[in-house]
């Protein structure tokens, strides 16, 4: 069945997206994206030419009137082209007789359209081909009815003092430059043990006979001085400065070419990275294999993988946006297989880059293979399947799983797992695919799993559950938690701050019943009535145990509560703040009829958590409530669209569909809002306002492809 599925898959459906079919997906799939509209901007390696170490991803810069369209690359410094047309330079898109219009957005590259000068126009197409070649080309045509001198500098610029000059390789027609790449980040920093490369190779070359090339240090108010030219200086040069060693702040190759009325030329120009430790004939050796390449193959390509998603008659174009760029988000974070895994998997983000979140899976991040399954079935299989080749012969599922192997984090002699959405994920990403083989081998692998956590997190054998003694990281809600977090500020150690270990959860215990549930589904559709049955026996006593101990009458909400005498109150704190978690008895089908009602009346409270960009982590009525998102991490406030999206669901399981769609509304405008200012995805979001210090591009907000499927019930267009 699986040799079957993989047959369909890879070699029948290419067939079937050909000809007409490619037509018609290029018609869906085209955009015409402005500046100011909500476009994901940033783009990897596909996976088959993705590596873990040694990685550059990009983001694409065609919004700021002050620059030139750009392309950065994490602490990796930025390339862009500087128009030059009969003597005439313009430099940014501000000053662009047309601006930049993307006309396709995919994973690895990019299609956009503009003129920088009157009867010039461009097509530029910009490909990540690998991990460690990147791509621009421009088909420049001339529609004037007079001939145009043409002037291209492709520009590399680091910016600090780093970037040395090795020599400039005349047979290949590009600068080889040497410079330090720091492992350092904000957030959290590239761990050194890992062969993260440091020092660095950059090969900067392009398709065709550069007609001069040259290096600098100052900055681009400088270099227009120098490509200007002035009329009346007997040192007039139309020249770089050809220098071949030394260290500058950029470096830049000069590209000309006359174009008669109606002519056509194309200027492509690359960029290779490596580590100075690999030998530099290999980059030398894959640019100039991917100099003569047709790019349209790599289109082609993208359209056939975009062949699977569902179809949506949108309802705006800032839908269809968002809608690409999800899955553009979760695709460009997939890596393939390599070291201890034998399937792909994904970091959190590929640019930037950081430590905590590239090269290990963790399940909450997981989540995001519930929409990612619409793009690509067997690849979303395949991320699942790390966590079981993984899997410990007990059954513990680990924090972390991925090419480095497992990682439990052991605190108090007890293994760290994460929060347990392992057959959730596993039975959405079955409904899409329908591969029997993952059904059958996710059901056992979670069965095993929700063993463990019985064991290992009901440590008193009373019904409901308790994080681990790492929980300020296993609880996933690691800072600023009104809960669980014992001060304000979080200055006490790991073992004092935290006490997810010493209550009674609510969120663990709804996640253990979400995914009895799940399981339950799982047995039924391989015809396990029995094991169905006891699956769903089990997530019902459960639940029974939650509204017994965990729903005060008082406040209307469920809460977390003392394990030893099962109170709202631990030592002299109260227990009764309300987080987004007492939403989540809608999520997992806990809450009774009338609970319910009191639970939506609480939500939609624009005073508490029906706030203008989602449903906050915390009720805006709390005195740790916190509207700013200037840090990771943060559950106080901000707000987490994986969780608004849990939210969600549970407000459909119990018919509330038009507060649901109001709330996929909020969604929708809490990213949009972002993409269309700085073109990023973010980890959170504030609840309030429109600044953000976070991670950005960060993996789950993919979530947002599968509330568009869901809100517009997956019908494909007629």
């Amino acid at each position: 069945m699986k040799r079957l599925y993989f047959f369909i898959q890879i070699v029948i459906l290419p067939v079937l997206l050909s000809g007409q079919t490619l037509g018609t997906m290029a018609d869906y799939l085209r955009i015409r994206a402005k500046a100011n509209d909500p476009l994901y901007t940033t783009y990897a390696a596909t996976m088959a030419r993705s590596r873990l170490y040694g990685d550059k991803a990009y983001k694409m810069d065609y919004y700021s009137d002050c620059r030139p369209v750009t392309y950065s690359s994490d602490h990796a410094g930025s390339m862009f082209a500087i128009w030059k047309v009969d003597g005439v330079v313009v430099m940014n898109t501000g000053e662009f007789i047309k601006k930049p219009v993307v006309e396709y957005s995919f994973p690895d590259m990019m299609v956009m359209e503009y003129e920088p000068f009157h009867g010039i126009h461009v097509k530029e197409t910009f490909l990540v081909y690998s991990s460690t070649l990147t791509v621009v080309d421009m088909e420049v045509k001339n529609t004037d009815n007079i001939p145009h001198e043409i002037t291209v500098y492709t520009v590399l610029e680091l910016g600090n003092d780093s970037l040395e000059i090795i020599n400039y390789n005349e047979k290949a027609d590009g600068y080889i430059t040497h410079r330090y790449e720091s492992p350092y980040r904000l957030i959290s920093s590239l761990k050194t043990e890992y062969p993260y490369p440091i020092h660095t190779r950059d090969f900067f070359t392009a398709n065709q006979k550069v007609y001069s090339f040259g290096g600098y240090s100052g900055d681009m108010s400088d270099f227009y001085n120098r490509i200007k030219t002035d009329y009346y200086s007997d040192k007039r040069n139309d020249s770089l400065n050809l220098k071949k060693e030394g260290f500058v702040d950029f470096i830049a190759l000069q590209l000309k070419k006359r174009l008669r009325p109606g002519e056509t030329t194309d200027f492509r120009y690359m960029r290779g990275v490596q580590s100075q430790a690999e030998v530099p004939d290999s980059l030398f050796t894959e640019a100039a294999r991917v100099k003569p390449l047709f790019l349209k193959t790599f289109f082609e390509d993208n359209l056939m993988l975009f062949g699977r998603i569902p179809r949506i008659s949108f309802k705006t174009e800032a839908e269809k946006l968002v809608y690409i760029g999800a899955f553009n988000l979760v695709r460009g974070s997939m890596y393939p297989a390599t070291g201890k895994t034998k399937y792909n998997f994904y970091a959190f983000s590929r640019n930037p880059l950081w430590g905590w979140g590239h090269g290990h899976q963790v399940l909450h991040e997981s989540l995001s293979m519930m929409s990612y399954a619409y793009l690509d079935p067997l690849s979303a299989e395949g991320s699942q399947r790390v966590y079981m080749e993984q899997q410990d012969s007990s059954g513990l599922i680990a924090y972390r799983h991925g090419p480095r192997g497992k990682q439990d984090y052991p605190h108090k002699n007890m293994s760290t797992t994460s929060a347990p959405f392992f057959s959730w994920i596993n039975w959405e990403v079955y409904k899409v695919s329908k591969d029997k083989q993952f059904l059958v081998e996710s059901y056992a692998a979670g069965s095993k799993y929700l063993q463990w956590l019985i064991r290992n997190r009901d440590t008193n054998h009373d019904g409901t559950f308790e994080w681990g003694p790492y929980g300020i990281i296993e609880n996933v809600r690691d800072w600023y938690n009104a809960v669980f977090q014992v001060s304000a500020d979080r200055y006490l150690d790991v073992d004092k701050e935290d006490i997810s270990d010493e209550l009674e959860c609510l969120d663990l215990t709804l996640m253990v019943i979400k995914e009895e549930r799940s399981l339950a589904q799982m047995a039924s559709s391989l015809g396990k009535a029995g094991e169905a049955r006891e699956w769903q026996k089990k997530a019902e006593n459960t639940a029974k145990l939650v509204n017994e101990r965990m729903w005060d009458d008082s406040t209307g909400f469920y809460y977390s509560i003392n394990k030893k005498d099962y109170s709202f109150k631990f030592m002299t704190r109260d227990l009764r703040r309300q987080e987004i978690i007492g939403f989540l008895a809608l999520w997992a089908e806990v809450a009774p009829k009338d609970r319910a009602e009191k639970l939506v009346k609480i939500l939609t409270d624009t005073t508490r958590f029906w706030r203008k960009y989602g449903v906050p982590t915390l009720s805006g009525q709390d005195p740790w409530y916190s509207p700013y998102v200037d840090y990771c991490c943060k559950w106080n406030g901000p707000v987490w669209l994986l969780w608004d999206y849990m939210v969600y669901d549970g407000l459909k399981n119990y018919g509330y569909n038009e507060l649901a769609k109001q709330l996929a509304a909020k969604m929708m405008l809490c990213v949009t809002t972002q993409l269309s200012k700085n073109h990023n995805f973010w980890e959170s979001y504030s609840p309030d306002n429109e600044v953000l210090n976070c991670p950005s591009n960060y993996i789950w907000d993919s979530i947002m492809a599968k509330l568009i499927i869901e809100e517009n019930n997956g019908k494909p267009l007629k």
